[in-house]
């Protein structure tokens, strides 16, 4: 579920574009292109995918690196053979030293190759841009972490601590069986480390293809699904009650959409809005100043909720994403049902959001029930220098003159499962996302064929500062 910072509409400054045109392809990018083509190409969806299959696959490559067996672990379970993952151990020199663990999800969301301009899972290059699904979420990072690992190895890269990869499945659909929650519970002493790196921060690009900013995720929301049901007894259309299911599951999701979440902020969010302040427009920055000294101001509210990016990270929001009612054209329905997806604020429950929506509904015909829960609300991880410092450094040298911020995403990634059990965890990619971020989880995912490049360095040449760090 890479969520990428998709705040370009609301910041209008930046250093140049580095021209998406096609450039020359460096022997070592020929040899990636080639193992993320692998990769994106496994076909890795819940429904008719395998990422047992891709992590084989991957694992191949580390092999044939000079891995040897012991370092790589495989792992699933019985009920879900096709949902397996890998954990690689590359030793460091310092025994004492803790780790520092490369997190990527292998599966992807479902595509349907009807739907799409170009066969989803064929790896198509085109006008500067790769085409697939999976292309930038999250085989990009997956990719770029193998590949790391492959160039530690033939270089013959001695890092002091040790460097793990662990490559998921299950990140995408909630309810599924997840790879990251599973080594959380279960091998939590094979992916120890003092702190993770995955996906979920990235930088924003204007329309123009200007670089906005580049960001650092550091905590996230809580994705939640709940059921609104309404049953009936029903009966023949042509004699219609005057309660009917459809209607009243109408009238529930029209008061949840009328409903605001009270605003609310964190270290993270705060830091986030004070640092890109001047990229804002005036009403916008003087709208977001107003609500971080009085978040009840109702005037800069209404200002602030109008710019889409910022409203998903001022507050919980609530959406319907699915309806299904009714059993034949000629029947009152004796069913109607509803799915609506929140994305919680940090301290907030899944519970306490259930109650707010039965009582904004206010109809006890209408019941709010929670589905499948993903994870328990996960606190952020702490704004750590050590972690961000080396980060935003290498950034400030790779991307010079660029604004650099702290983000909390408004949507979901396995970092939930692993901050909460001691191994925090910041979303850091170095990798520049158009403004419809990429068509990720819709149609036509894309990534910029420079942007995936530099962040391939990007990390390649973090990862090396990270496996020296000292402390």
């Amino acid at each position: 579920m890479f969520k990428p910072l998709a705040l370009a509409a609301a910041l209008l400054a930046g250093a140049a574009a580095p021209a998406l045109a096609q450039a020359q392809v460096r022997p070592d990018q020929a040899a990636f292109r080639a193992l993320y083509k692998e990769l994106v190409e496994t076909n890795t969806t819940l429904s008719s995918g395998s990422c047992t299959l891709a992590a084989e696959r991957m694992a191949a490559h580390l092999k044939a690196a000079g891995f040897p067996d012991s370092d790589l672990h495989f792992f699933s379970v019985p009920e879900h053979p096709k949902e397996g993952g890998l954990v690689a151990v590359y030793p460091g020199k310092d025994p004492k030293a803790k780790a520092v663990l490369m997190l990527a999800h292998l599966d992807v969301v479902e595509a349907k190759r009807e739907d799409w301009t170009r066969d989803p899972f064929t790896l198509i290059e085109e006008d500067g841009q790769f085409y697939a699904r999976g292309a930038g979420d999250d085989k990009a990072q997956a990719a770029i972490w193998v590949d790391t690992l492959v160039r530690f190895k033939t270089e013959g890269f001695k890092p002091r601590r040790t460097l793990k990869l662990a490559l998921t499945c299950g990140e995408e659909t909630n309810g599924a069986f997840n790879g990251a929650e599973y080594l959380a519970k279960n091998k939590r002493d094979l992916i120890d480390a003092a702190f993770a790196v995955n996906e979920g921060g990235g930088g924003a690009l204007s329309p123009d293809g200007k670089p906005l900013f580049l960001g650092i995720q550091v905590g996230e929301k809580l994705s939640q699904n709940y059921t609104l049901e309404v049953t009936n007894p029903g009966g023949h259309s042509s004699r219609p009650r005057p309660d009917n299911a459809i209607y009243d599951l109408v009238h529930a999701l029209a008061a949840i959409e009328a409903y605001r979440f009270p605003v609310a902020f964190t270290d993270t969010t705060r830091d986030f809005f004070n640092r890109t302040a001047a990229q804002r427009t005036p009403a916008l920055r003087d709208a977001l100043a107003t609500l971080m000294k009085d978040p009840n101001d109702a005037a800069a509210r209404a200002v602030a909720d109008k710019d889409i990016d910022v409203h998903s990270i001022l507050h919980t929001n609530c959406v319907a994403t699915q309806l299904d009612a009714g059993h034949a054209t000629n029947a009152l329905p004796q069913r109607a049902r509803a799915n609506v997806n929140c994305r919680i604020f940090p301290g907030t429950s899944a519970e306490a959001v259930r109650q707010t929506l039965s009582d904004v509904i206010g109809n006890p015909k209408v019941s709010v029930a929670i589905r499948e829960v993903r994870n328990a609300p996960a606190p952020p991880p702490p704004l750590d220098p050590k972690v961000l410092g080396p980060a935003e450094k290498l950034a400030a040298e790779m991307f010079p003159g660029l604004s650099q911020v702290r983000t909390m995403s408004a949507g979901a990634t396995d970092g939930a499962f692993l901050t909460p059990v001691g191994i925090p965890t910041y979303g850091i990619s170095g990798m520049f996302i158009t403004p419809d971020g990429g068509g990720m989880h819709g149609l036509n995912e894309h990534i910029g064929v420079k942007s995936l490049y530099d962040s391939r360095d990007y990390l390649y040449r973090l990862m090396k500062i990270y496996g020296d760090l000292k402390g």
